[in-house]
């Protein structure tokens, strides 16, 4: 490779651009009245190869069609954005339907509390959930430094409001699990309160959706793709 010049930087980025895979914004399976979602990727406000953003959820929730009464958001995510898990815990909340999320292999950071502000949460056998406090990067003098920590801290309580909520325990034990970065296992999510049950939860797959109605999905600029359609690319 040999780029001599901000030209063929620019050509080399457009070019990458176009060939690194994306991320697909969340299919939805409408089956009678419920549709099912999955989050299968890092949560990112860029969206689209970075991760999951909250726009690109936004767009499929909006895209529901009027008569879906429950939401199945099958969960297996490293977490990410924390802005954007706020707003997503948000658009779930604002949703007229019931929320159910199933963790089927990892729910962490940010998609652990995404998980626990639905109205019931279920852990596959041998799936993980895991908190910890806020974390990021500053670059500055020491003022910077502190005022990014309370930042930090400012948010870590919020979270840590989000799994008191669910658990039932006080915000300041949540936050010291968090503090601790803690790992739940199946049985210990549900023990502590995160979690409602353990249990397989069947989905209409590509193989007995027959009987559910044509996938709906939306694209991360916001259109709606017909069952059958291609999907579009910029």
């Amino acid at each position: 490779m040999n780029l001599r010049n901000a030209a063929d930087v620019r050509a080399f980025m457009n070019r990458r651009s176009l060939e690194r895979p994306r991320n697909d914004v969340p299919a939805v399976l409408i089956d009678g009245a419920t549709a099912t979602l999955r989050l299968f990727d890092p949560i990112d406000a860029y969206g689209e190869w970075w991760g999951m953003s909250a726009k690109e959820f936004a767009a499929s929730l909006d895209a529901l069609p009027t008569h879906i009464t429950t939401i199945q958001l099958m969960i297996n995510s490293p977490g990410g954005d924390a802005f954007d898990g706020v707003a997503m815990v948000n658009l779930l909340r604002a949703h007229q339907a019931r929320t159910v999320a199933v963790v089927q292999g990892i729910a962490a950071s940010a998609a652990s509390f995404i998980a626990t502000a639905t109205d019931e949460l279920v852990m596959a056998p041998n799936s993980t959930l895991m908190i910890h406090d806020a974390w990021g990067m500053c670059v500055g003098n020491a003022d910077d430094m502190l005022s990014m920590g309370a930042v930090l801290d400012q948010l870590s309580g919020n979270i840590a409001d989000i799994y008191a909520a669910k658990s039932g325990k006080s915000t300041d034990d949540m936050r010291a699990l968090m503090r601790a970065e803690t790992w739940f296992t199946a049985d210990q999510a549900v023990e502590i309160g995160l979690a409602d049950s353990v249990q397989d939860i069947a989905t209409a797959t590509p193989a007995n959706r027959s009987t559910a109605e044509p996938v709906a999905s939306v694209d991360a600029h916001g259109i709606l793709l017909a069952a059958n359609a291609q999907r579009r690319r910029r």
